[in-house]
């Protein structure tokens, strides 16, 4: 057992040696300890979250870049393994602090910035936003009439979700106030393509003091208009049948940082996601299972902003989409205890219902369940132009999603050597199992 500054020493250790390629390449069968060292890798703090602060997100490329190489997967295309992109994304490289009461509260575990919040230096007295105002026009009108300059609004996330339903001069009228504050009851961060004027912050409920007088607030936000990243894409030529593909995606990027000291370690979203994708490149590269179809590895960008790289892909595809067999898609692996979901699952019935075949005749895990179409991961532009697709994700364990929290050492893995071999079994059964001609 190592101690704590050890194991971080130890994990800035993994990514910078993956990041500069010289992480050992993964073995040929699929290895769960292997597995834990690419996750931990890719949640380190070296690679900041797999952001769009320090270039955390083009750190993380490079090691899946890196890992294809070693592995002996092809590039599609003359350009190599990147198909590059722009995006538009808001940012907070800089200082990120909060103080109620002068008391300081702590950022990732206390508060967040809201994703498209601006940058401000606030000091001023807290309001709090009357419900009224969403049923009754006199409460309304008495808000107009209250100064908001100067002051912090605070409202529940409720009343956050009811402000687009209110009159577009009561919502200018709110974006008058110095700074806007809404309490929830969990922090879970995401991005955004655009900003603000106002800073807008997320604090967790249970933090927030009662009564709450005063806020002082710190927070840099800095917007990129076309902040270059990829999409990283290898594959393995088919033996019998090269022109006809099978896709394993998994989505590399995640949140970032915020300020200085605080990033999202994106363990199970989707670091999980990324080493079972090279597991199974792994596994496809060895010559006794070099598979029949040609097997595409597509390791993309920006899903956390919106699933644009995903998008950016089916939009301008290296290979034909008819030609696409079916597509596997992997995010949120790193736990299982309480089984397997498959998005699509009811969209495709026939394909779900040979997966269920294989796991009732292995056992691979004890839940597997189906559920319907649903634009919540790399699969959805795929299946909405025709390609099977399935998500895969796991259930139960660490319930760390979109926050500080989220780190490798929380995962349990449960279900992931399992999940590998149904996946194995389910690829092979669509065409990458070996010619035997």
């Amino acid at each position: 057992m190592t101690s704590g500054s050890s194991r971080f020493r130890l994990l800035v250790l993994l990514a910078l040696l993956g990041a500069r390629g010289l992480l050992a390449p993964p073995a040929p069968a699929q290895d769960l300890r292997r597995a834990r060292q690419t996750i931990a890798c890719l949640a380190s703090p070296a690679l900041h979250g797999r952001g769009y602060v320090n270039r955390g997100e083009q750190r993380a490329a490079r090691f899946v870049q890196k890992q294809f190489r070693a592995l002996g997967l092809l590039p599609l295309t003359s350009a190599g393994y990147y198909q590059p992109f722009t995006l538009p994304i808001n940012t907070f490289p800089g200082r990120a602090a909060l103080a109620v009461n002068q008391q300081p509260l702590r950022p990732g575990l206390d508060f967040i910035a809201d994703a498209a919040s601006g940058s401000g230096s606030v000091r001023g007295p807290v309001r709090l936003l009357d419900t009224l105002i969403f049923t009754q026009p006199t409460a309304r009108t008495a808000l107009l009439a209250t100064p908001l300059a100067g002051t912090v609004l605070v409202l529940t996330q409720a009343q956050a979700r009811r402000l687009p339903s209110l009159p577009a001069p009561v919502q200018a009228h709110l974006a008058a106030a110095a700074a806007r504050i809404t309490l929830v009851p969990k922090l879970t961060a995401s991005l955004a393509g655009e900003q603000q004027p106002q800073p807008r912050l997320e604090v967790l409920a249970s933090s927030w003091p009662a009564p709450a007088r005063t806020v002082a607030l710190q927070l840099e936000a800095r917007l990129l208009a076309a902040y270059p990243t990829q999409n990283v894409i290898g594959y393995l030529p088919g033996t019998a049948r090269p022109d006809s593909f099978l896709v394993v995606s998994a989505h590399y990027d995640h949140l970032g940082r915020l300020g200085c000291a605080t990033y999202f370690p994106g363990a199970n979203d989707n670091a999980s996601g990324v080493a079972m994708l090279l597991e199974l490149a792994a596994y496809y590269a060895q010559p006794a299972h070099r598979p029949a179809c040609s097997v595409v590895f597509m390791a993309f960008g920006a899903e956390e902003a919106g699933l644009l790289g995903s998008r950016y892909f089916v939009e301008h595809p290296w290979i034909p989409l008819s030609r696409i067999r079916f597509l596997v898609n992997l995010d949120l692996l790193g736990t299982g205890d309480d089984g397997l979901t498959v998005v699509n699952g009811r969209v495709f019935e026939e394909p779900f219902r040979q997966l269920q075949h294989l796991n009732a005749q292995q056992q691979y895990v004890g839940s597997l369940a189906a559920r319907g179409r649903a634009a919540n991961s790399d699969h959805y532009y795929f299946s909405e132009r025709g390609v099977p697709a399935f998500f895969f994700y796991t259930r139960g364990g660490s319930p760390a999603y979109h926050d500080v929290l989220d780190r490798s050492e929380t995962l349990s893995l449960t279900a992931f050597g399992p999940v590998f071999r149904l996946l194995r079994d389910f690829l092979n059964g669509q065409g990458a199992a070996p010619s035997t001609k």
